[in-house]
């Protein structure tokens, strides 16, 4: 296949040499940066906090739950309270109606012992329900305060993964912003036409726009080039912009392409 084919190569682009590998560095610091983007999004923090968080919330549901139920049932176990305290009341102003003497008709002496009998045994089931409350809003408040432990734990794990995931995030914004300066550098030693070609490949080829050619095989698709191919490269003069006959990338040829 022709190196300068139609179909991967309008026109027959010239640049120095050194200005075709000055591409290769180009293309270098393109790849760095790309892998701290790659590094950036892919930090296994970025994962454990989404994951924390998900827990997080479901805790924090569960707590809200223990915490509703727990004031549903420390209302229930006051107005337990204050029935058998009511019942109590009565009960001791009856017996004290009682002991006074001023009863004597036996009629209004029997219904008021008949009374007191059935004040305790209301008082036996109130106080009954109200231990049963109590047992429960025990348990409510076991609950709550467990799932309070858990999400307490968990938020303060959060905290220290949140801080390493930042710290990671800064290592590699510090390399990316070292590495841009430089590339800035090289950016400005390439012709615009010549960057203005590599910015087309970079964008048709997903990133990867020019490769080096070393012993006969294209670095940017790992293929070998054929003889018949390499002998037309070989042919082309030094500063004529190639393509490689396989993938149709900048093709820099250098000292040890083989040809």
């Amino acid at each position: 296949m022709d190196a300068c084919h139609p179909e991967h190569q309008e026109h027959t682009l010239n640049a120095e040499p050194s200005a075709q590998l000055t591409l290769l560095d180009l293309q270098a610091q393109d790849s760095a940066l790309a892998q701290l983007n790659h590094r950036r999004t892919s930090l296994p923090e970025h994962a454990r906090i989404a994951e924390l968080q998900a827990r997080i919330d479901e805790l924090d549901g569960q707590r809200i739950e223990a915490d509703t139920e727990v004031g549903d049932l420390t209302r229930a176990q006051s107005k337990a309270d204050a029935e058998v305290e009511n019942v109590k009341a009565r009960r001791v102003r009856d017996e004290d109606r009682l002991s006074s003497g001023a009863i004597t008709n036996p009629k209004d002496l029997e219904s008021l012992q008949h009374e007191l009998g059935a004040l305790e045994r209301r008082i036996s089931t109130l106080e009954d329900e109200e231990l049963e409350v109590m047992e429960k809003l025990e348990d409510a408040q076991k609950r709550l305060d467990a799932v309070t432990a858990d999400l307490e734990a968990i938020k303060v794990e959060l905290e220290h993964v949140t801080t390493a995931r930042d710290s990671a995030v800064e290592a590699i914004d510090a390399e990316f912003g070292s590495i841009t300066a430089e590339r800035d550098r090289v950016v400005a030693q390439v012709p615009d036409d010549l960057l203005a070609l590599y910015k087309k490949v970079q964008d048709q080829y997903g990133g990867l726009a020019a490769a080096a050619l070393r012993a006969r095989r294209c670095e940017g698709c790992r293929l070998e080039i054929n003889d018949a191919d390499l002998r037309e490269i070989a042919a082309k003069p030094d500063d004529e912009v190639l393509r490689c006959p396989e993938c149709s990338r900048i093709l820099v040829r250098t000292a040890e392409s083989g040809l």
